[in-house]
């Protein structure tokens, strides 16, 4: 499976895996990253003029599916997305509120070489519902700088590229020089 380049204004150059948005897929990868690697990744939405890079403060206490909304609960705070078929607010709502685009992205920095990787979700309208930083090879879990890199921390990268993509682990990955992003 091969990627897709994208340019986006204020993001710069991606490459984009597009992923599969049946309920089952993305409820799968949702609980990959939240029960297994919660400590290590950041989430949020990152649009222009916001970027809300959260830190997890525990693993979730409970993750749940009502009504096409997975919930996931962290105890003192939670939050909601929709992913599979939503019927309570009619069919209209119900196709806009629902994740119709999920994609793995690695950032690519102004040397050429990887910087970022990630997974995004958009909703009917490909409006952002969350996009969540994998852990960096640069960066360490309270994104502090590496130097040297630690490669190992591309583990996650790998595994959801294999599991959701078929993909091998791609040496280009391991190029990079540091931690860089577009202004």
């Amino acid at each position: 499976m091969t990627h897709t380049v994208v340019t986006e204004e204020g993001t710069g150059t991606l490459h984009v895996w597009a992923l599969p948005t049946d309920e089952q897929t993305l409820l799968s990868i949702i609980r990959e990253l939240f029960e297994n690697h919660w400590q290590h990744i950041h989430f949020g939405v990152l649009v222009q003029g916001a970027a809300w890079e959260v830190a997890t403060p525990n693993a979730p206490k409970k993750i749940a599916m009502y009504d096409g909304y997975v919930t996931v609960d962290f105890g003192r705070w939670h939050f909601h997305l929709c992913i599979g078929e939503h019927t309570a607010s009619g069919p209209e709502l119900g196709r806009i509120r629902r994740c119709s685009r999920a994609e793995l992205y690695r950032g690519i920095g102004p040397d050429g070489t990887p910087t970022t990787w990630g997974l995004r979700l958009f909703n009917g309208r490909d409006e952002q519902l969350m996009t969540v930083m994998l852990p960096n090879p640069f960066l360490t879990d309270t994104q502090d700088i590496l130097d040297p890199p630690d490669y190992s921390r591309l583990t996650v990268w790998d595994h959801l590229r294999a599991t959701y993509l078929g993909l091998e682990p791609d040496p280009f990955d391991r190029s990079g020089k540091g931690f860089t992003h577009t202004r």
